[in-house]
């Protein structure tokens, strides 16, 4: 169970403790850009007080927002601490006065460097140990997000955070069984496509963007694309047949209705054998606030549709991170 707060997030709120910031900007890149999203939803349906926004990192340096300055607060994330166009847009929000946090594995990286205040957080994904997944990007940020509410408006979300965290791992361990037959089935189906389809709302969205993106796309070569279940109905719906093949992530959230409609309409116009859906329902989320459960789910989500990245992948013969061709392989782009 988790009692407290980790050190060096403590640290960085109790640096920014008082501070009533205008507007708050979360900057990151690919999969660590993901997590903002579901950041993003948490703060909007939690904070009263603070407006944010999230973008993309060499785009917010760019685009440069008239808002950006002395009273806003900027939340940048890399894995690596390494990924030159965050690194750029740290060092850009300080050059405009605004308070910097960094959320990055190696506490020495740039970007450690480049921010006010570093925190650390674990990732099994790309450093092939085991971890609690408490302490994953999206705990850590969820944490961070959460001391900076209750500082300014007394939300109590906290203390249910980390109860809830607390229970995560287990929830992720018992999901893993609860999938394991009907991944088992899928694989066969999906290994041998072209293209395979992501669909999610809400806090459910990022990770449905991520494992497009860096997943299906960057590890296995499969065309792919995140669809937001609202805007499925405004175009993307036109791909649907019997073959088209679409992983849905139904969550908790208040858009939950909206990812209801859109399965719906593939489980009516295309093949249930060919629609992968995992449902929070049926997750056992046993310990956890019911407030903060919506925002956990997508944890489960990625963890355990990561193992049946790997069934694909070993049906396919081609390998996860060892076999990209650009990515941590080239540095002249």
């Amino acid at each position: 169970m988790i009692s407290a707060l980790p050190a060096d997030v403590e640290q960085a709120l109790a640096a920014t403790a008082g501070r009533r910031f205008s507007h708050l900007f979360l900057v990151a890149c690919g999969g660590s850009l993901s997590i903002m999203m579901a950041g993003k939803y948490f703060v909007d349906r939690h904070s009263g007080t603070m407006a944010c926004d999230i973008y993309n990192a060499d785009e917010f340096v760019c685009r440069d927002p008239r808002r950006l300055g002395p009273d806003t607060l900027v939340i940048l994330c890399s894995q690596t601490g390494t990924t030159k166009e965050t690194v750029r847009a740290a060092s850009h929000a300080r050059d405009r006065g605004a308070t910097t946090i960094g959320m990055t594995l190696d506490q020495t990286s740039p970007l450690a460097r480049a921010v006010d205040h570093s925190v650390a957080y674990q990732a099994s994904y790309t450093t092939g140990k085991t971890i609690d997944s408490a302490y994953s990007n999206y705990g850590v940020l969820y944490m961070v997000l959460a001391g900076l509410i209750d500082d300014r408006e007394n939300a109590g979300l906290t203390a249910d955070l980390l109860i809830s965290l607390g229970h995560l791992q287990p929830a992720i361990d018992r999901a893993h069984q609860t999938y394991e037959d009907r991944f088992q089935a899928f694989a066969p189906r999906f290994a041998p496509r072209k293209a395979i389809y992501t669909l999610a709302s809400g806090a459910s969205y990022g990770a449905a963007y991520s494992y497009a993106i860096c997943v299906l796309m960057e590890m296995q070569r499969y065309d792919s694309q995140a669809i937001h279940a609202n805007e499925f109905f405004h175009g993307p719906f036109e791909v649907v047949d019997e073959d088209a093949g679409f992983i849905v992530m139904l969550g908790l959230d208040e858009t939950r209705r909206l990812t209801e409609r859109a399965r719906d309409f593939l489980f009516k116009y295309g093949s249930r054998e060919n629609i992968l859906l995992v449902d929070a329902t049926e997750l056992d989320l046993t310990g956890m606030a019911d407030r903060i459960k919506p925002y956990l789910v997508p944890l489960v989500f990625f963890d355990t549709l990561w193992r049946f990245a790997y069934k694909l992948a070993d049906l396919r013969d081609r390998p996860m991170l060892e076999g990209r061709r650009y990515m941590k392989k080239l540095k002249d782009y």
